[in-house]
């Protein structure tokens, strides 16, 4: 049953009592740097799903950075359940870093899961005037200087990493076949890229969406299994460039709080995200960042993201990390 505004305060205030006190905000915790495809995404919520919150209460974005995300994410873990504290979930933070160190201070599991919200692919780049044209290209590049050809990440057990670990595997190079240059977020990543102080990067599309199409990046594959809209069109997928392993990598978003939220709580997002899927203009926004709306409730995104961990565990078991 959809419930209006009215019902939603009530609500509110009857499952969480400690947000009875005057104005108060929900913490969208994001755990990258400002800048990135995790803040843009969170930022792009917060904006539009002010319209569907209750009065008087406002989604506010709170970047806490480190770890390759785990730290931000194990704050939302140990925060009061009273529905103040949410958490921008996202795969390498909450399905990779969990499946692949143990030594991580939360499950992926440790988490109500309130919806998944989008999914992005994945892309190698280098820059414009760089000399590969192809993922074969810089696969001999490598392979003819190991260790010299820098790339971009956001740190171990990131997305960002992980899908280069993957790619030089599949190429059939060592896993240190380039250097990592590690920046605390996918932004500065790019930029790193973009300075000169990497030669390549693997990253999903929301991050590298405006320097590719201003021409300041060249895409050489794409993940998943359709090509990207133009004027991107041209890029070949990861199977068309010989590299048919990387094809499932994936990113995603996922809203989430501590365990334990309230009944009231879980309506409350239960209803207001089946809203912001049926929303043309936060969908929209989406698509502009580089993200395909994919909203899926609390049942469905919980048993998607098990299934992510298992896959990245799996991956993590031949790449020999895990």
């Amino acid at each position: 049953m959809r419930l209006n505004r009215r019902g939603l305060a009530a609500m509110m205030g009857v499952g969480l009592p400690a947000m009875a006190q005057p104005a108060g905000s929900i913490s969208l915790i994001v755990p990258f740097s400002p800048g990135g495809s995790a803040d843009l995404t969170a930022r792009t919520l917060a904006h539009h799903a002010q319209r569907l919150l209750p009065d008087p209460w406002r989604l506010v974005v709170e970047n806490r950075p480190g770890a390759s995300g785990a730290v931000g994410t194990r704050a939302v873990a140990e925060a009061v359940p009273d529905g103040r504290t949410l958490l921008l979930a996202r795969v390498g933070s909450s399905a990779i870093l969990p499946a692949i160190d143990g030594r991580t201070a939360f499950a992926w599991d440790d988490f109500t899961f309130l919806g998944l919200l989008d999914e992005n692919p994945y892309l190698i780049a280098v820059r414009a005037d760089a000399p590969w044209a192809s993922l074969e290209a810089l696969a001999s590049g490598l392979r003819d200087s190991p260790g010299r050809l820098r790339f971009a990440t956001s740190g171990p057990a990131t997305i960002l990493d992980l899908g280069i670990r993957q790619f030089f595997v599949a190429a059939g190079l060592e896993l240190d076949a380039g250097s990592a240059v590690v920046r605390p977020g996918g932004a500065d990543a790019v930029a790193a890229l973009l300075d000169g102080q990497a030669d390549f990067i693997g990253a999903n599309l929301p991050e590298l969406a405006a320097p590719l199409r201003d021409g300041r990046l060249r895409a050489l594959a794409v993940s998943g299994t359709t090509t990207l809209p133009p004027p991107l069109d041209a890029v070949p997928l990861m199977r068309d460039a010989g590299h048919p392993a990387l094809e499932p990598l994936l990113g995603w978003s996922a809203l989430a709080g501590p365990p334990g939220l309230a009944e009231p709580v879980l309506a409350l997002w239960a209803d207001l995200l089946a809203r912001l899927a049926q929303d043309d203009a936060w969908a929209a926004a989406t698509r502009r960042l580089g993200s395909r709306p994919r909203v899926l409730p609390a049942t469905a995104a919980r048993a998607f993201i098990g299934e992510q961990v298992e896959m990245y565990r799996a991956l993590a078991r031949r790449l020999g990390l895990a």
